[in-house]
């Protein structure tokens, strides 16, 4: 009998997760050892030594979120499959889409088969789904008003606390965001009126957008599914004015988060605290599945808070007008160089110029657009989180800030004999931002 048997009592095997086999990985290649990492987290040196040699493959799991577990076989992966596909279209779509209405095709899915396997289309269920299909960045309708703002109120209690024993200041506070951007896309009805036979073009990218209380704005992350494109012909990536990521679905993944997190975030905050204040970043992030749970262990100077599930709607700064802000801009300044493009001599008609239209040309006006968004808007968005600073915040007003830009783009509009309205420009925000 082997000495642990001896007592009667078996050892309880104990389960490791893809999060938690990276950030082993991860101590180990900062140069932690075996034995630190194994007295540390209370597992065995042989689980360690294992995870380590296997790091290749936990990597590229995590590298394109594959599922490290045996997929399930039989219907309910082949309903699932179907799922995908029809997910994938909806979002192309951009048809909105909610809960219900996914749980809702799941079962219709499920007609048809004769299943010896019990299924639910649970809320658990759906989770898991989403992160091994890479759904990533998909927001379901109807989320403002599902928002659970019993479990805000104790958390913005304990975030003022955690930022009065930390002592923070206002430029040590920051928040980060991604958001989806159909760059090149032109609404229906704009097509027939202006551009009969244009096909519409549904190539999406993400943006992750930062800053903190001060109002101060960091260069932008973008991620596109290509990473040698031929816009970028004799051009530096490392010249760009926005860092450029890649990944097949244009999607926020665990490796890319933390690989911007360490080569871009940290010296950039490096480099703008040298002014005199300490070096103590605290950083407020959602629970996206892109972002890692770990974060608090690569950096000893730096305090990383996740908000509660189900409060991004109400609490995240970045949704309280710095995104549609943005995307309002993006908005305006395409128009804008769409009317120069048609009122120059030899002018192009605004087919001619969508065509013509590249991600190079987004690039530059995502970090000109982003430029745009004021400090006193990037100051204000943190009204709802936070119970101090608030002598800081300057007035910013989301609505009427939007509703200016929205009257300078009807006007543009109107340049180019497009017949439209402040609504008409509130729904055009929302797609060419829905994700």
């Amino acid at each position: 009998m082997c000495p642990s048997c001896q007592d009667g009592e078996k050892r309880k095997r104990k389960t490791i997760d893809l999060e938690h086999k990276i950030a082993i990985v991860r101590q180990y290649e900062g140069g932690q050892t075996v034995s630190f990492v194994s007295r540390k987290l209370g597992t065995s040196k042989s689980s360690i030594s294992t995870i380590i040699k296997d790091s290749d493959r936990i990597c590229e799991a995590v590298k394109g979120s594959a599922p490290m577990k045996k997929q399930r076989a039989g219907p309910i992966l082949e309903m699932e499959k179907l799922l995908v596909i029809w997910m994938e279209d909806q979002i192309e779509k951009r048809t909105p889409l909610s809960l219900m209405t996914i749980l809702f095709e799941d079962l219709k899915k499920k007609e048809g088969y004769d299943y010896d396997q019990t299924f639910t289309a649970s809320h658990s269920w759906f989770n898991r789904f989403k992160m091994c299909a890479n759904f990533h960045n998909l927001k379901l309708s109807g989320e403002t008003a599902s928002a659970d703002s019993k479990a805000a109120e104790p958390f913005i209690v304990e975030l003022d606390k955690l930022i009065k024993e930390g002592n923070y200041f206002p430029e040590q506070i920051f928040n980060v965001d991604e958001t989806g951007l159909f760059w090149k896309n032109i609404p229906t009805y704009i097509r027939k009126q202006k551009m009969p036979g244009y096909k519409a073009f549904k190539d999406h990218l993400t943006d992750l957008l930062r800053g903190n209380v001060s109002g101060y704005k960091l260069k932008p992350l973008l991620i596109y599914r290509s990473e040698n494109l031929r816009a970028f012909k004799n051009i530096s990536k490392a010249i760009l004015p926005v860092h450029y990521h890649t990944n097949k679905k244009a999607w926020m993944t665990l490796v890319l988060f933390e690989d911007w997190f360490m080569n871009c975030f940290i010296p950039e905050v490096s480099y703008f605290l040298e002014k005199g204040i300490p070096f103590q970043i605290f950083l407020i992030l959602d629970n996206a599945p892109g972002h890692p749970q770990y974060l608090n262990d690569l950096h000893s100077n730096m305090k990383v808070v996740f908000l509660p599930p189900n409060t991004t709607s109400i609490l995240q700064p970045m949704d309280q007008g710095a995104i549609p802000a943005f995307k309002a801009y993006y908005l305006h300044n395409t128009f804008a160089k769409a009317v120069a493009a048609t009122e120059c001599e030899n002018g192009k008609t605004l087919c001619e110029f969508w065509k013509d239209y590249k991600i190079l040309h987004c690039i530059r006006n995502i970090a000109a657009e982003w430029e745009e968004v004021t400090p006193q808007c990037m100051n204000g968005i943190w009204k709802k989180i936070l119970k101090r600073f608030v002598n800081c915040f300057r007035g910013f007003e989301k609505e009427k800030a939007l509703e200016d830009i929205s009257n300078n783009i009807v006007q543009l509009a109107k340049q180019v004999d497009l017949e439209m309205d402040n609504e008409d420009i509130r729904q055009l925000v929302e797609d060419v931002g829905e994700e």
